[in-house]
């Protein structure tokens, strides 16, 4: 399958300039993130320890916001030997797979205390408009009804928009009501903006990381990766990198530390497993 050609627009409210939508699928195992930022996402820096990076590590994702069960929304055991960390926009159509992907995963993961899911915002401002909204209303539905809301709701947002900015935005306060919330209540709290700030404070997170596109996933594991599972991610990016255009930012990058994985696209469920898998041996 033959990429979409990229074609800059305008920079985002970060100054960095954003590429119009990527969609690949390379060897019927990945599906690109929605967009592309115009720098790579492989770091070769120094580590703490000043010694230089290697290729295809990074030293940005030691600076991830380590996962707080009081602020952050998880779904899983907060104490999981893997969590993935999943900056995303609810308006990006591959989110959306991606979301369904994540799912099984916790289902088959999760009630064993192996994996979590932690959900951040990265809305793609100058592709889709309506996601910075979207994403406050997220948070509006975990103020007003905790976790379990918060999930209900996103999984509900993913389920009815169409992707690619199509979401009526008045259906939001309708979607709260749906699963149990006071309408008034949520109108009010999204009309007010309050989490405008943490989604912008989400996004730049993001984008520190080193984040190319979305959905963008940092995996934390609690043990080093052992040497023949960090081959084997290396082998995966190396076969997935063939497929994409010259310059394409790596989908798998490792920290220098190796106790994360910052993966960028949508991977299909059985590639996502392996990983897990290599990630829990």
């Amino acid at each position: 399958m033959e990429p979409e050609q990229t074609q800059p627009v305008q920079p985002n409210s970060s100054g960095i300039a954003l590429t119009t939508p990527l969609a690949i699928v390379a060897a019927g195992l990945l599906i690109a993130g929605a967009v592309f930022f115009s720098r790579g996402a492989t770091d070769t820096g120094a580590n703490a320890d000043n010694q230089p990076a290697e290729a295809g590590q990074s030293t940005s994702l030691l600076a991830i916001r380590p996962v707080n069960e009081a602020t952050d929304h998880i779904r899983g055991n907060p104490n999981a030997e893997v969590a993935i960390v999943e900056y995303s926009d609810t308006e990006c159509p591959f989110c959306k797979r991606f979301h369904t992907t994540l799912k099984q995963l916790v289902n088959e993961y999760g009630k064993s205390g192996q994996v979590a899911w932690v959900y951040r915002h990265f809305p793609l401002i100058t592709l889709h408009s309506k996601a910075p909204k979207e994403a406050e209303a997220l948070e509006c539905s975990a103020e007003l009804g905790g976790n379990t809301a918060f999930w209900n709701y996103t999984d509900s947002v993913f389920t009815l928009t169409p992707s690619n900015d199509q979401l009526d935005l008045a259906l939001l306060p309708q979607i709260a009501e749906d699963i149990g919330l006071r309408r008034a209540d949520f109108e009010t709290c999204l009309s007010s903006g309050r989490y405008a700030a943490r989604v912008d404070s989400e996004t730049k997170e993001a984008i520190a990381l080193g984040a190319s596109g979305t959905p963008y996933n940092v995996l934390i594991t609690k043990e080093t990766i052992k040497p023949e599972s960090e081959k084997r991610l290396r082998d995966i990016n190396a076969t997935l990198m063939r497929q994409l255009p010259p310059g394409t930012p790596d989908a798998i990058v490792i920290s220098t530390d190796r106790m994360r994985v910052a993966i960028t696209g949508a991977f299909q469920y059985p590639l996502m497993k392996e990983v897990i898998g290599l990630l829990l041996k």
